[in-house]
């Protein structure tokens, strides 16, 4: 069986990890983590990077700093992981999910606009498969009614928008390490934080609420509850893992998007077959390979291809089901407009196996029953 996913392992992590317990210091906040923080910062070339323990806590932690609460309105695709909105939820916030592009299956812009309401404090975009959202746009709105934005770059590590890194536009982003991302550690996330205000206020929220960061460096005799906040840090162990990872970063971009483009290449005849789709990359945008998909023509057509491909060793699995559907959604959140493409391309959309590590002759096995199922 061709699995949809396997963690992404380049070799060496084991050797840091050991290196970590050599050093007896496992928590967070220790030399692994200060090594990831500044290869992000570096990278990125962004303010300031906080290792945290999922992108879920990032999430949280960016809901806490902007103070998102009851009577807010936060504003975010109902085509997104329940994260997205679980962060602001816990916080006493209303969601209002809005519709996606048709093509990106990203937040549309111009439904961002239509449900601002005085209440609207936050609009959280989501970089779907790691293609970017259309920033420009999305910022001036946010400029224009005042409003803090916040990328949910989850799968969005190393993807630009107009040369600018994914997670560094808006005034926070926050990224995932899970195991099922193009660059993991099992499970981890970063918060970035672009708006320089909020530096020493995300320390605090990062350790409980306390300035521990302050007595670290000596800035303090002790240190106190200061503030909001939980255990966001990231442990050493995954730091260590993750760091090895980051040091072999362009190599694991460059794989996955040599099979990223196989699929492309290699579908389409699928892909040509009307109302059959793959991936659609906006012009002066650069995407991270991090999914390949179709789009079929109907709920049960998907059905009945995961089920073809199941037959022939292969895994191929839907995504999320629209939050506003579900039973917190309802209870937690509200639809604003009309949902003309949300829920309709969920029923669609099917993702076939891409990890690192996936063999050419594993794609061709892939493709090969695609294009039988399509008699492509």
């Amino acid at each position: 069986m061709i699995p949809f996913n396997r963690p992404c392992v380049v070799g060496g992590e084991e050797e840091l990890i050991k290196e970590a317990v050599v050093n007896a210091k496992l928590s967070g906040n220790g030399p692994f983590d200060k090594k990831c923080t500044a290869w992000l910062e570096d990278r990125l070339d962004c303010t300031r990077a906080f290792m945290t323990p999922s992108c879920t806590a990032a999430l949280e932690m960016a809901a806490i700093l902007t103070e998102a609460g009851p009577g807010d309105e936060v504003i975010m695709p109902s085509y997104t992981f329940v994260s997205t909105a679980n962060a602001f939820a816990l916080r006493g916030a209303e969601i209002r999910f809005v519709d996606i592009e048709e093509k990106t299956l990203n937040i549309s812009p111009k439904q961002i606009e239509q449900a601002i309401t005085p209440r609207t404090k936050v609009i959280v975009v989501v970089h779907y498969a790691g293609v970017s959202c259309e920033m420009d746009e999305i910022m001036r709105i946010a400029e224009e009614h005042g409003l803090w934005v916040i990328e949910d770059a989850a799968q969005a590590l190393t993807s630009t928008y107009k040369g600018k890194p994914l997670g560094t536009i808006g005034h926070l982003g926050t990224f995932s390490f899970h195991e099922t991302k193009n660059y993991t550690c099992g499970e981890g996330g970063t918060l970035i934080v672009n708006h320089q205000p909020l530096i020493e206020r995300a320390e605090m929220v990062q350790e409980k609420g306390t300035n521990r960061a302050q007595f670290s460096r000596g800035m303090v005799d002790k240190y106190t509850w200061r503030d909001l906040g939980s255990s966001y840090l990231l442990s050493e162990l995954n730091s260590a893992y993750l760091f090895q990872q980051f040091k072999n970063i362009d190599q694991i971009n460059k794989d996955r998007m040599e099979r990223w483009n196989q699929y492309r290449d290699d579908l389409q005849e699928v892909t040509a077959i009307p109302e059959i789709e793959g991936p659609f990359i906006p012009e002066q945008i650069e995407h991270n390979a991090h999914m390949f998909y179709l789009k079929c023509r109907d709920e049960q057509e998907r059905a009945d291809l995961i089920g073809y491909l199941k037959e022939n060793d292969v895994m191929a699995v839907p995504h999320y089901v629209p939050l506003h559907s579900s039973h917190a959604g309802e209870q937690f959140g509200t639809f604003i407009g009309k949902d003309n493409f949300t829920t309709r391309e969920s029923e669609r959309i099917v993702r076939l196996p891409l990890y690192y590590g996936i063999t050419e002759e594993d794609v061709r096995h892939v493709v090969k029953y695609v294009q039988i199922f399509y008699q492509a």
